[in-house]
């Protein structure tokens, strides 16, 4: 897809994205999307461009750590609840509950008996969020083994994208056989009708971006909200206010002009 195609289609998306996000904040929706799939599979990448343009105080991003080991005595669903929405808000969480259906079970990080329980839940759990009024979307990211050890290789020569790869990254090259049957299994007990999970295909994370943002759109039943015109006032006239001396004050050091070499900004 040439670049300017790419800019100008996820533009628009966003475009909606924006009318989606004061459309929850009127009509005070609840929207939660939760992003799932591989290591590198693209879902921070996509989740960046959905909020790019988004309020923070209505779009909230839910990427949670490691449980404590207080959170380890709580029910398995309990530290998921206090990030869901409030009415008039978003929430996507970058990875979610689903964690104990993936890495939780392959690491070993639950015991078969806890994972077997979650299985049970999870649809129980879900359906009582839509059964409240929830719009619940789940979306599963799917890379290609060869596109994944690409994706890593270049992490790790990159500077800027390096912190990304972490040992658990490397495991899951190891397992990816593993975490394969684990989410066969995942999608067995939990892609039911009243919340399915849509695939998301991701070699490619350009179209796996429009794809996924264009299916979000589409799958929610919202109108654009009409905003009251604003007028911007005339400025005041000013009365005897006087700007204190430059030197009363501390700036930041011109830096961009030491950059560039400007002798009249003393530069070198």
């Amino acid at each position: 897809m040439p670049k300017d195609v790419y800019d100008a289609e996820l533009f628009r998306l966003q475009t909606e994205l924006v009318k989606l996000q004061e459309w929850a904040k009127v009509t005070g929706a609840r929207i939660v999307v939760v992003f799932e799939g591989r290591d590198a599979a693209g879902k921070g990448g996509t989740i960046k461009r959905i909020t790019e343009y988004l309020s923070p105080r209505v779009v909230r991003i839910a990427a949670l750590p490691a449980p404590t080991e207080r959170e380890r005595g709580q029910w398995y669903f309990q530290r998921y609840i206090e990030h869901l929405p409030a009415r008039g808000e978003m929430v996507l969480f970058d990875r979610s509950w689903y964690n104990r259906a993936g890495v939780e079970l392959v690491m070993g990080f639950c015991t078969p008996q806890e994972h077997t329980l979650f299985l049970r839940q999870c649809p129980l759990f879900e359906q009582m969020l839509i059964d409240d009024g929830v719009i619940l979307r789940k979306y599963w990211f799917s890379v290609s083994d060869d596109e994944q050890l690409r994706r890593f290789k270049s992490r790790r020569n990159d500077p800027l994208r390096r912190w990304k790869l972490s040992s658990m990254d490397l495991e899951s090259i190891y397992r990816w056989e593993e975490y394969s049957r684990a989410k066969d299994q995942m999608m067995v007990h939990t892609d039911t009708p009243a919340s399915p999970w849509f695939v998301v295909e991701s070699d490619n994370k350009k179209h796996a971006r429009l794809n996924m943002i264009a299916h979000l759109l589409s799958s929610i039943e919202y109108d654009e909200v009409d905003h009251p015109k604003v007028d911007l006032p005339k400025r005041p006239l000013l009365g005897n206010y006087h700007r204190p001396p430059r030197e009363l004050s501390t700036y930041v050091p011109d830096y961009v002009s030491t950059l560039l070499g400007d002798p009249e900004n003393g530069a070198d």
